[in-house]
């Protein structure tokens, strides 16, 4: 007993004295600060779920799910109000009229089986509108606003459950058949207006297309994307013609690709890819140019909640690098929705209310880096609410000498990891006394008619609050 005593005293003296010799160890880093990574504030609690969310005229958001009426919500109070809507929404596409109105296509009988019904929802009456009928059904359709102010309406599932080949375009007053371009496309096709007119479908497959919606339209053949389908990722256009699609595809990919359709002979390219692989995510326009992304999951299956994904990250186009931002708190992968509000802040909501998954009657609000990193520029004066193709107007603002950048980002229209409207515009301006002097876009190909958020961004990347312009 008394040599294991000293056989025991022995190594704890020569543990001690071997940790004296050692360096001191450094203290672990800091965490991350807002104005790194943005925060994330608590969760809230919402009556549905939100898995169609849109910005409205008004500032305020209307969002519908499958269960229960479509409601507004008005960021201001955290109040609800219930829009019962004429007809079932659930799975039905969707995108702005000229004048400010939100068109919807479609709707639900069944799974896969889709309604003909075209409604509008006015937010200064906060009511809804039933239109003519579509000549099919559709279920997952894509929606997609035109330079002349016609919606077009492609793809999903008739009544009966079959692929709708015939694209339907809407003039405000009767529908038109394209039968020239008749073809079968995936559910929710990403489609974007090109810089010459046509519709670019950038997938969910990999051969691009594109669509003349001319006379009876007619579709042609576009470049190929570098990786294969990327069915439930997300795509924008961050600029003019410029289109990044990132993520989706089983299993889910990290990787991202870039194409510039302005080029004589464009083709996609691969930018930076994620630090996490991710399908059912939504990317979502900021006003700085970057692009967020938020929510997924890294799991294999059509909607794997093992594997959810809820660190945010950032790319900037100029570098094509992504940047991890704060996790949110929910699980939020298929019916998943995140909405840019004007003040800046990020809505991201909805997940569930199908396929079995955990239905997320909640919704979280991220702010961003910027709203950390200094004071913001102010418009001190009025801006006008409505502006025509080639005005320049001039927006009040002490901050004129700072402004280096001038964004216009089309509303908002999210579901299924795709927004059918949203677009960036960088605007040409100029400083004049007491304001800056802005020049809107010239053509419906740049900037389609309809509600956009326009933003001040000064030298440090800091944005104004949005204010909310109808071009037309």
């Amino acid at each position: 007993m008394s040599i294991t005593k000293t056989a025991q005293r022995g190594l704890v003296l020569l543990l001690v004295a071997c940790s004296e010799s050692l360096p001191p160890q450094p203290p672990p880093p800091p965490p991350p600060t807002k104005d790194q990574v943005g925060e994330w504030a608590a969760v809230q609690p919402a009556p549905i779920v939100q898995l169609h969310l849109h910005l409205l005229l008004n500032g305020k958001v209307l969002s519908w799910g499958h269960v229960g009426d479509p409601q507004v919500w008005d960021p201001a109070t955290g109040a609800f109000t219930a829009v019962p809507s004429p007809s079932l929404l659930f799975c039905a596409g969707h995108d702005f009229l000229p004048d400010g109105r939100l068109f919807v296509a479609g709707g639900h009988i069944s799974d896969l089986h889709g309604l003909p019904n075209a409604n509008v929802f006015d937010p200064n009456t906060g009511t809804w509108q039933a239109l003519p009928s579509m000549a099919a059904g559709r279920w997952y359709p894509t929606t997609t606003t035109l330079p002349n102010g016609d919606v077009l309406t492609l793809a999903g599932t008739d009544s009966a459950g079959a692929d709708v080949p015939i694209p339907e375009v809407w003039d405000g007053t009767s529908w038109r058949r394209l039968l020239g371009a008749s073809l079968v496309l995936p559910y929710y096709p990403r489609t974007f207006v090109a810089p010459d007119g046509r519709v670019f479908y950038a997938g969910e497959g990999q051969q691009t297309l594109y669509l003349d919606v001319t006379g009876a339209g007619h579709w042609s053949g576009g470049p190929r994307r570098q990786f294969g389908t990327r069915d439930y990722g997300s795509a924008v256009m961050y600029e003019p013609g410029k289109i990044l699609y990132v993520g989706g595809g089983d299993p889910p990919t990290n990787t991202a690709e870039i194409i510039d359709l302005n080029q004589p002979n464009p083709a996609w390219s691969f930018t930076g890819s994620m630090t996490f692989p991710r399908r059912q995510m939504n990317a979502t326009l900021l006003p700085t140019g970057d692009v967020l992304v938020t929510g997924g999951t890294d799991g294999s299956g059509f909607n794997n909640p093992v594997g959810g994904v809820h660190v945010a990250e950032l790319w900037n186009p100029a570098t094509g690098r992504w940047t991890w931002m704060a996790s949110n708190h929910v699980t939020r992968i298929y019916h998943g929705t995140t909405l840019l509000l004007p003040d800046g802040r990020l809505l991201h909501t909805g997940s569930g209310d199908a396929s079995g998954a955990e239905n997320e009657l909640s919704f979280e609000l991220f702010s961003p880096p910027y709203l950390f990193q200094g004071p913001r520029p102010t418009i001190t004066g009025a801006v006008p609410g409505g502006v025509g193709y080639g005005d320049t107007v001039v927006v009040p603002t002490p901050d004129a000498a700072a402004i280096t950048k001038v964004t216009f980002i089309r509303f908002g229209s999210v579901t299924h990891a795709f927004d059918q409207s949203q677009r960036l515009v960088p605007l040409r301006f100029s400083q004049v006394p007491n304001g800056v002097s802005i020049a809107f876009p010239a053509t419906g190909t740049i900037a389609p008619p309809g509600p956009y958020l326009l933003f001040l961004v000064n030298s440090k990347g800091v944005p104004s609050e949005g204010r909310i312009v109808l071009l037309r």
